[in-house]
């Protein structure tokens, strides 16, 4: 059961996280090169600019604006830095506590949701 102490804004990013990145992990171990470009380019990119983490955003679009890659190894190896900032801000997110515990102004009965 949601809490009060818990923002929804933060639930609501961390599923979203956790979506964006299980699909670029699938598609990368699928190989599904489009799906990737697109996971990165648009999916990527809205999450980011909706929790206001604009360097991951701009990461997401210089993937596939600023160069031509190469090779399909370079790409690869450009989506895997792109997944590795991803489960960074993961981890930030989930380390923040959850918790406002000795807050005077904050309720701790459940939420009527």
């Amino acid at each position: 059961m949601l809490h009060c102490s818990m923002s929804m804004l933060s639930v609501s990013a961390r599923l979203g996280l956790d979506d964006v990145l299980g699909d670029l992990q699938h598609a990368r171990r699928t190989g599904d090169l489009g799906r990737l470009a697109l996971l990165a380019y648009c999916e990527v990119r809205r999450w980011a600019r909706q929790v206001g983490e604009q360097e991951l955003a701009q990461h997401s679009l210089a993937l596939l604006t600023d160069n031509p890659h190469a090779t399909r190894s370079e790409f690869l190896h450009r989506v895997d830095d792109l997944i590795g900032e991803l489960e960074g801000v993961r981890d930030r997110l989930t380390s923040q506590p959850h918790s406002r515990a000795g807050r005077s102004d904050v309720p701790s009965t459940p939420c009527d949701l």
